[in-house]
């Protein structure tokens, strides 16, 4: 055994400058599992690859994945069998294997999409799946230039300690296990999910932020072993009517306290990605607020609290309507900022509703569906370089917010 400070090295590249230094941390089976992690990171670009070094993958070629190149983001289609039943509800479409296999792969198959997305998160019925013509999902997203990604918690739970609505993610034991299985399949990248919620009585507790972020610094560790790129998710929800400084002071002390336990555990931050909330008032708060506050806030918030060897940032839309995920977006990509990190999404009900609804559940429709998904993927990709304009592309009505949303 030998340490992590004399076995893994990480090389970086920020702004056309080169920086070299070792990770440090203690004794760990990291050094045989993450042989090499290279991160090319720019205010346009993230370059991640990693090389497992298992005895069964030793041989295996150095894997790149360019999760967040410029213009793209991830498209996030890990909902479980019971949240997906309610969005094919919503169409009248029966819950079923077959209809979310068909649903998905119109996703998945829609021409021109990796122009647009480089990494899709996928829930695990969906990384075994095929499609109707029997060819895997994960080369159909392979040969379409998009890496597959895999949702490896298994859901929130009542947190002991906590208040009534707060809740803890499982999903830990076992999970070395599965996430070697998923790197078998085609995953390179993963997510787990942390929910915490702001209330006038107090929370999030410090139960909750503890328990939660130690629960994703675990994840995190325990998935860079077995070779996947983690994406850390502390989702703040929109619930109450709190403004958006209260969103701000809470959401700095959850990224403060997720970071220090990525620090504690070990986790080698180059080789992972976060996926936020953005700083928003709560759904009904009625203190008006514009994208340029948003904005503002929000890059605020992450230049406070995120490390700058962190390379890129992730946002989840969180029942934002599509548009309004889209220019919020754009605003933050519009104007200089501090961090280095490159600032794109990886939104799931922002980037599909639009597309469920031209669907349908006839095959008739599927050229339409595809158009839309592939509007609201360009949209976004243009917003994560600040060239989007307001209203170019067709979207959505409405907000997606959910009171209490699980999935």
């Amino acid at each position: 055994m030998v340490r992590c400070s004399e076995a893994l090295v990480c090389r970086c590249l920020h702004y056309g400058e080169i920086f070299c230094g070792s990770y440090k941390g203690t004794t760990s089976t990291a050094c045989i599992k993450l042989v090499e992690i290279w991160v090319y990171s720019s205010p346009s670009n993230i370059f991640v690859s990693y090389q497992p070094s298992t005895p069964a993958d030793s041989s295996s070629p150095l894997i790149s994945s360019p999760l967040s190149n410029l213009g793209k983001g991830i498209l996030a289609v890990d909902e479980s069998t019971k949240t997906i039943g309610k969005r094919l509800q919503g169409i009248g479409i029966e819950n079923n294997e077959e209809n979310r296999q068909a649903y998905r792969g119109l996703l998945f198959s829609a021409p021109g999409l990796g122009e647009y997305i480089s990494g899709a998160i996928l829930y695990e019925e969906t990384l075994f799946q095929s499609s109707v013509d029997g060819v895997p999902f994960v080369k159909i997203l392979n040969d379409n230039g998009i890496f597959p990604g895999i949702k490896v918690d298994t859901g929130l739970q009542p947190l002991p300690g906590g208040s009534e609505i707060e809740t803890w993610c499982t999903g830990l034991d076992g999970l070395q296990e599965r996430a070697a299985a998923y790197y078998k399949q085609g995953a390179r990248f993963c997510k787990w999910r942390a929910v915490l919620q702001i209330t006038a009585d107090g929370c999030p507790t410090e139960t909750a932020l503890k328990e939660n972020a130690w629960g994703l610094a675990r994840y995190a560790r325990a998935c860079q072993e077995s070779g996947l790129v983690p994406i850390v998710e502390p989702e703040i929800l929109m619930d109450g009517d709190h403004n958006i400084e209260t969103t701000a002071k809470v959401q700095e002390r959850v990224l403060s306290t997720v970071y220090k336990a990525l620090q504690d555990n070990g986790v080698f931050l180059e080789g992972s990605l976060l996926k936020p909330s953005m700083t928003v008032p709560g759904a009904e708060c009625t203190d008006p607020v514009t994208k340029e506050k948003i904005a503002e806030y929000t890059i605020r918030t992450l230049e406070r609290t995120v490390p700058p060897a962190v390379p890129g940032i992730t946002f989840l839309s969180g029942g934002l309507s599509e548009e309004e995920a889209s220019i919020y977006l754009n605003c933050m990509n519009s104007n200089p900022r501090k961090g280095p990190w490159s600032v794109t999404f990886s939104y799931g009900r922002a980037l599909q509703q639009s597309c469920l609804k031209a669907w349908g559940g006839k095959k008739e429709n599927i050229p339409a569906a595809q158009k839309a998904l592939l509007a609201r993927a360009q949209a976004n990709g243009e917003a994560s370089q600040g060239k989007y304009v307001a209203g170019s592309q067709p979207s959505a009505d409405g907000t997606l917010f959910v009171k209490g949303y699980k999935y």
